[in-house]
């Protein structure tokens, strides 16, 4: 593992959203324990760590999530598809917005969704 920009992510359950990022961010896991993982990019890191369960027993995760939209960050990701991302978020317990929530932004087709416990996520594709 290496020095480089990240965030660090609190989640219910470090599986499932671990396996979200792996999959819609491609981010590689490189390490994991009991309690955190530790998922990479070449430039970026992302540390998702169990929340305490003396307070995670009083958080409910809604089937399907309610979005986390009251929160001064959104964590970013850059991709390849994001209709292919669209399509694994679903089956990894996360949703895109549809296609004609889709906005332009800095060379950028940007669209935002949430991942399974409904933390707000942002993928951007090159529109180039």
């Amino acid at each position: 593992m290496s020095q480089k920009p990240g965030a660090v992510l609190y989640a219910k359950s470090v599986a499932r959203v671990s396996a979200f990022y792996v999959e819609a961010a491609a981010l590689e896991l490189v390490h994991s324990e009991e309690d955190h993982v530790v998922l990479e990019s070449p430039l970026f890191q992302l540390v998702i760590v169990a929340i305490p369960e003396r307070l995670a027993a009083s958080i409910e995760v809604a089937s399907p999530p309610i979005r986390r939209e009251n929160t001064p960050i959104k964590l970013v990701f850059p991709i390849q598809s994001i209709q292919v991302v669209r399509a694994k978020a679903a089956s990894l317990g996360g949703e895109l917005n549809t296609i004609e929530r889709e906005w332009r932004f800095q060379g950028s087709r940007v669209c935002d969704g949430h991942d399974p416990e409904g933390n707000v996520v942002q993928f951007r594709e090159n529109a180039g």
